[in-house]
């Protein structure tokens, strides 16, 4: 995101922040990455109010992302809108500074978590799923 090493001036976009997270995406195996097809990705500033009191989460900045939709395997039905990934622009930067964590690596941790939801894995089957991702 940025040349020669230098930081970057300003916070990454929304349109930089989906381009990470394709590129996470693009490097899962071949059996998850075929079960994509119809998730659809949205970058946004923040989670809704809404979705934050369903979730019960008072601070916005308590939720980068969010995995919506049926996971491969349960039935469709009638009327079910295509799952979705949500990620959460400003909560994600907010982490990125705090952590230290170079921002592709945390945007690759959220999107394979929330995807590990898509495939109803465990938290254990996201970390190996993410080491694959990662190395």
């Amino acid at each position: 995101m940025s040349d020669h090493g230098q930081p970057p001036l300003f916070p990454p976009t929304r349109a930089e922040i989906e381009s990470l997270a394709l590129a996470a995406l693009g490097r899962l195996p071949d059996p998850f990455r075929s079960h994509l097809f119809n998730v659809v990705l949205f970058v946004e500033e923040f989670a809704d109010d809404q979705v934050l009191k369903e979730m019960g989460i008072d601070d916005p900045f308590g939720l980068t992302g969010l995995y919506s939709g049926r996971p491969v395997g349960e039935p469709a039905q009638t009327g079910d809108s295509p799952p979705t990934v949500h990620l959460f622009r400003r909560p994600l930067l907010d982490e990125w500074v705090e952590t230290g964590v170079p921002l592709d690596v945390l945007i690759t941790h959220v999107v394979v978590h929330e995807i590990g939801h898509h495939f109803g894995l465990s938290d254990l089957d996201m970390q190996v799923l993410e080491d694959m991702v990662s190395s």
